[in-house]
């Protein structure tokens, strides 16, 4: 695992010691995705900043494209046969959920995929499964480079 997704892992808070495993499956997919995104933004912004010391919009330039909806969405779609069925079952869960918005920048499809990613990103992280949620982070952040380096091959670019 990347040392700075492991180190990421450390920095965060868990809840599990104060919320039961079944108070939390009783939790609305909508409340797991709030926390999710919140998670994985943090995670994100951690990796970002140990990477060295930048103004705050170069930081924000370098997080905004990965805790997009679309990218998001590209993610899960990239990861899904790694998931357990349980973690199958939140991701859908998520999916499914009937959210009162959207993201302003990615269709419908792109939000409800993305907002299962972040309902089972929530849910890991409510329950203590930290070191499985870092594990998903990775995989999510290695099926994006390796997009990326594609995308960049094929027009002549260099990837990350």
């Amino acid at each position: 695992m990347d040392e700075s997704i492991k180190e990421a892992v450390q920095v965060l808070p868990v809840l599990g010691d104060i919320l039961s495993e079944t108070e939390i499956r009783t939790y609305s997919p909508l409340t797991l995705a709030f926390i999710g995104d919140a998670v994985f933004g943090l995670y994100i912004r951690t990796i970002v900043v140990k990477q060295g010391n930048a103004a705050p919009g170069r930081l924000h330039e370098a997080c905004s494209e990965l805790v997009q909806a679309r990218t998001q969405s590209r993610m899960i779609r990239g990861i899904l046969g790694e998931l357990s069925e349980e973690e199958k079952s939140v991701y859908r869960r998520g999916r499914n959920a009937q959210a009162p918005s959207r993201a302003k920048h990615a269709s419908m499809s792109e939000y409800r995929h993305a907002t299962g990613l972040e309902a089972l990103f929530g849910f890991l992280y409510l329950t203590g499964r930290t070191e499985r949620l870092a594990e998903l982070v990775e995989l999510c952040l290695k099926f994006y480079a390796g997009k990326r380096r594609e995308a960049g091959a094929e027009s002549g670019e260099e990837g990350l």
